[in-house]
């Protein structure tokens, strides 16, 4: 894994820190930070922000489950915790409402546009840096829009989250233009599709 960390086009500059659950090195824009809060409960700090030591994890599903189910956070505290039983669901779901609400940011912004008309006009021209297609949504009208650029693909939403990010009962597609908020929504959603991953047939970058 490290290898293919060092591989993605991480600025030399980017801050390294070290995965309790595969014992490598990793940029921090591909880990989750957790902290140990005054009662001894591992916590996940989704913004990076809360004082006290760090405890990294890669941003994937296993590996969190391994930190967890192996009492690596004790280990990394070198002091005894308790990691609650459902952390995975609740970093699973912290993750998602970051990358909703960023999305949404980029939306009041006038920087995303979501409908399949918008959607394909805004791919059909230049700087489209991501593409949201909805993990349930139909794989027929999914595939009718695709990036052939340099941006990035997800569908890690349901088609109830991406429509919460623009105030709609639900939403299929959706697309950010380049600069502004994307690099930060593409950080936050590369994350979050380490909790659900793709299907290989779902990948849509042509």
């Amino acid at each position: 894994m490290t290898t293919k960390a060092m591989k993605k086009g991480n600025s030399p500059t980017d801050v390294m820190r070290k995965c309790i659950a595969t014992g490598e090195l990793y940029p921090k824009s591909e880990l989750l930070r957790f902290v140990i809060g005054p009662d001894g409960l591992v916590v996940h700090d989704v913004l990076e922000k809360l004082p006290g030591r760090g405890i990294w994890v890669l941003a994937e599903k296993g590996a969190l489950q391994k930190a967890v189910s192996k009492k690596l956070f004790s280990r990394a505290a070198k002091t005894q915790v308790q990691a609650p039983d459902d952390l995975v669901d609740r970093v699973e779901a912290a993750l998602a409402k970051r990358v909703i609400s960023l999305v949404a940011m980029a939306r009041k912004a006038g920087r995303a546009v979501t409908g399949a008309t918008k959607v394909k006009d805004r791919v059909a021209g230049l700087g489209v840096g991501a593409l949201f297609q909805a993990q349930d949504g139909s794989a027929r009208e999914k595939s009718k829009i695709r990036l052939y650029d340099e941006g990035e693909t997800f569908e890690c939403l349901t088609k109830s989250e991406l429509g919460e990010a623009f105030g709609r009962e639900f939403a299929v597609h959706a697309a950010l233009d380049t600069g502004g908020l994307a690099a930060r929504v593409i950080e936050e959603a590369i994350r979050l599709k380490g909790f659900r991953p793709e299907a290989p047939s779902g990948r849509m970058k042509g």
